[in-house]
């Protein structure tokens, strides 16, 4: 993604003379690794365009963090066999060069074109640049309690973590480098001091990630996410020996093309087949795909071979040497286009041709900042970019000269501004805040006997929150009805979704008693569910599990507690979530076989339609909370035409 191979930097052609002491090292370009930074940067677009097309595209990162290991200890290693030692320096200065242009460019450019397009673009936008011009964006957002799979509010560079996470590998690795390749007797030892240091991140990774705080902070750990890294510094090492990673060897010409076929296999399963939601994807997903990649680096790099002339192509090649500006561009432009078309959500014809556009969008930039922006400074320097850059606006003549810097003047006052002015919550999230009190009410403790349908005896404190409850017990019998409920006898727990709907829901049941709560689950439903007890109104909906996915043992428990006698309305979820899907035909298994449960299916509702979203693609719109009410008062009526044998009519009401 960001490291140029051994043949690419100042000094190549020295770096690929014969070493002092083995004349048998490669030279030069290595064929076939642009195509695999190709093949890894198109997983990771089309992850981000829509997660449902390929739900471990985000490993494309641990291709790059691979590739990056593999080629900078090789330049590493190269240049301390030749010149006995590493100028750290010259190292780190190279290093800036190669990620700093575009990166300066990038992060003024989209928060100007954000704030054209979207203020909730914005939000946390001071703390996301300076991560990103400090390298540290990983570190910050793990602080700021940012979550990189499940986002209620959009972030700009959020991209931008892994960029971090690498730079902090080459201010530091050299240094170890520097030191096993002083003091460790031989190759075989510095290879496994980094295997041992790859086993220990995944290790760390493993046990620290907790399904129900999230991935994130493993994920963008520095410490938990170094296997990669780590992985491709071992190869570099054992290439380096006279062995050539035991290429040499008998063994590895009968298992060379099975291992490497093997390790390609592997790694296309493991990208179409893990998610975010699978915990095996940090219990060992990353290291499986990390170590079939550098499989792969070394089939490619050991000899010429037909999976080399392919990766070799001159189409993933041009992607490859791009790559850097593929990876940093993608992301904000997806939003930023997301955000102006508003029709993209329209309907599958629209959504394809936004995700279309989105990518060449994306490709031109990155054209472009390879063309004018990276490969000039990495070739003139900064110090000779920079003369470069002023001679040419001084000769340009005085007028031009003085509408450049007046321009550059007023974007800085400009893009000034913008940060200090940025918001701190989205508008989705100031509407949720305003309706967070609406939208709970207290949960008595349990009772005796069953409160008459439409109590009114606990909507008294609408600010208190729900009291935590033990395991679900079973319900108390209750007057059983099939009939349509009213607003007064119905009970709903929620997540945003609900409280987003709030005003919606109480229009179409005027009395309906809500105790909903952003990014509530099932283990918390069941909680406030049986603290409510006895309590509960004969007819309930839940809509739960948006940001974690429906819990099936958890559901299945607040069903018992609530019983078969009421009617009970379930809403599925809706985003682009590869887990929606699945997360769905579990709630559809959960309704199976019980006559008194049906589902609102507020996915299927809002197929075909528009302007019913928010602009974060998740929370119903005003327009929205309209169809979400009607999607669950549709499921009510069915429930009691189902038991009732009669027909619901249901009025349409008129605007509010």
């Amino acid at each position: 993604m960001s490291v140029e191979s051994p043949s690419a930097r100042p000094g190549a052609a020295s770096a690929s003379a014969p070493s002092r002491s083995r004349s048998t090292r490669p030279a030069g370009r290595l064929p076939g690794l642009d195509g695999l930074r190709a093949i890894a940067i198109l997983a990771v677009l089309a992850f981000h365009l829509d997660p449902r097309w390929l739900p471990g595209g985000f490993l494309g990162v641990d291709v790059f963090f691979v590739i990056s290991g593999f080629l900078i200890t090789t330049l590493l290693v190269r240049e301390h066999d030749r010149d006995g030692r590493i100028d750290l320096r010259g190292f780190w200065t190279r290093r800036v060069r190669r990620l700093l242009p575009a990166l300066l460019v990038l992060v003024p450019s989209v928060i100007l074109i954000a704030r054209l397009v979207e203020t909730d673009l914005l939000v946390g936008i001071r703390r996301q640049a300076a991560g990103a011009l400090t390298f540290t964006s990983n570190w910050l957002e793990i602080g700021a309690g940012s979550d990189y799979f499940h986002s209620t509010a959009p972030q700009l560079l959020m991209n931008l973590w892994s960029l971090a996470v690498e730079e902090q590998f080459y201010l530091v690795w050299p240094l170890v480098a520097l030191a096993l390749l002083k003091f460790a007797p031989s190759s075989r030892v510095r290879a496994g001091v980094a295997v041992a240091l790859a086993l220990g991140s995944a290790a760390l990774m493993a046990s620290r990630y907790d399904p129900a705080l999230g991935a994130t902070r493993v994920y963008y750990g520095t410490d938990t996410h170094l296997m990669g890294l780590m992985l491709g510094s071992a190869l570099a090492f054992a290439w380096a020996a006279p062995h050539r990673a035991w290429t040499s060897t008998d063994l590895w010409q009968r298992v060379r093309v099975p291992a490497v076929a093997g390790a390609g296999l592997v790694l296309v399963a493991l990208v179409a087949l893990l998610d975010e939601s699978t915990p095996l994807t940090f219990r060992g997903g990353i290291l499986a795909a990390s170590l079939a990649t550098t499989v792969l680096v070394l089939g490619v790099i050991e000899r010429p071979t037909r999976l080399r002339s392919v990766l070799d192509l001159s189409v993933l090649r041009w992607i490859g040497e791009r790559s850097y500006g593929l990876y940093l561009w993608h992301w904000p432009v997806i939003l930023i286009i997301e955000a102006d078309l508003s029709w993209a959500s329209r309907g599958a014809d629209d959504y394809l041709w936004s995700r279309l556009w989105c990518v060449v969008v994306t490709a031109a930039i990155a054209d472009l900042s390879y063309r004018f922006i990276e490969t000039p400074v990495r070739r003139r320097g900064f110090r000779g970019s920079a003369r470069h850059l002023l001679h040419t606006i001084r000769y340009s003549g005085t007028r031009t000269a003085r509408a450049v810097w007046a321009g550059v003047a007023v974007l800085a006052i400009i893009l000034t501004t913008v940060l200090v002015t940025a918001p701190n919550r989205t508008r989705v999230e100031q509407l949720l805040d305003a309706n967070a009190s609406a939208a709970t009410v207290s949960a008595p403790k349990s009772t005796s006997k069953p409160a008459p349908s439409g109590s009114p005896s606990d909507a008294s404190n609408p600010s208190a929150k729900p009291s935590a409850a033990s395991p679900a017990r079973p319900a108390a019998p209750i007057t059983q009805s099939w009939t349509m409920p009213s607003g007064a006898e119905i009970d709903g727990y929620g997540d945003s979704m609900m409280v987003g709907s709030v005003h919606a829901l109480r229009y179409y049941f005027p009395g309906i008693r809500m105790d909903a709560r952003s990014n509530r689950q099932w283990a918390e439903g069941l909680k406030v569910v049986s603290a409510r007890g006895n309590s509960n109104r004969r007819a309930v909906v839940l809509a739960l599990g948006t940001n974690a996915g429906t819990d099936l043992d958890r559901a299945r428990q607040t069903l018992d507690a609530l019983g078969p006698d009421r009617m009970v309305v379930i809403v599925t979820l809706h985003g682009r979530i590869n887990r929606i899907a699945t997360d769905n035909t579990a709630l559809k298994e959960l309704v199976a076989g019980r006559d008194n449960v049906v589902l609102a299916d507020w996915d299927a509702a809002l197929k075909g339609t528009s302007d019913q979203l928010q602009s974060d693609g998740m929370h119903p719109s005003l327009q929205g909370a309209h169809l979400y009410a009607k999607t669950i008062r549709q499921a009510f009526a069915d429930l009691s035409t189902r038991h009732t044998g009669k027909a619901v009519t249901l009025k349409e009401l008129p605007p509010p």
